[in-house]
């Protein structure tokens, strides 16, 4: 009986990793998990604008076909999921709560998202007149940048080309 504990129990120990291989990043790994898509072959940006922001994921490589189509799927199935309230893929994903998405839930019939198909890519996004809704949206976008590092602004911005089309 001691020999079958001391099998499990070491089976469900993780072993070290190998002396000068990377340690596996597990954002990227739930990443990968919640989205479809190598996080080492694509980027992702957060734009924080006056009416609300953007989430947009490009592949790193015009050729990556498989990631392309993964994000092509994946964006316009977040943006349905965003518009019912649903923000379970995130939590998961970063393991925590994050923050806006509980006001992003209760306000969500006052948060636009819309799916667009970009190059490389594409792009959801979300906008917003209510400015409690507005809070939530740039602090949800202010946490994914600062915890998937991607370096981008924090601060409100003009969106590019005026506000989405309906």
């Amino acid at each position: 009986m001691l020999a079958l504990l001391l099998v499990v129990a070491l089976s469900l120990t993780p072993l070290p990793q190998a002396s000068g291989a990377p340690a596996q990043d597990p954002l990227a790994t739930r990443g990968a998990q919640g989205m479809g898509f190598d996080q080492d072959k694509t980027t992702h940006h957060f734009r924080l604008y006056e009416d609300g922001g953007a989430i947009e994921v490009t592949v790193k490589e015009a050729a990556d076909e498989t990631n392309l189509a993964a994000i092509r799927s994946h964006l316009p199935h977040i943006a349905m999921l965003f518009g019912q309230g649903q923000f379970d893929l995130p939590h998961f994903i970063h393991a925590t709560d994050v923050p806006g998405t509980a006001d992003m839930t209760r306000l969500r019939e006052k948060i636009r998202y819309r799916y667009v198909e970009a190059p490389q890519g594409g792009r959801v996004d979300i906008v917003t007149t209510d400015p409690d809704a507005l809070r939530a949206v740039h602090a949800f976008l202010a946490f994914q940048i600062s915890d998937h590092k991607t370096g981008d602004a924090t601060t409100v911005g003009r969106r590019p080309g005026g506000p989405p089309a309906p």
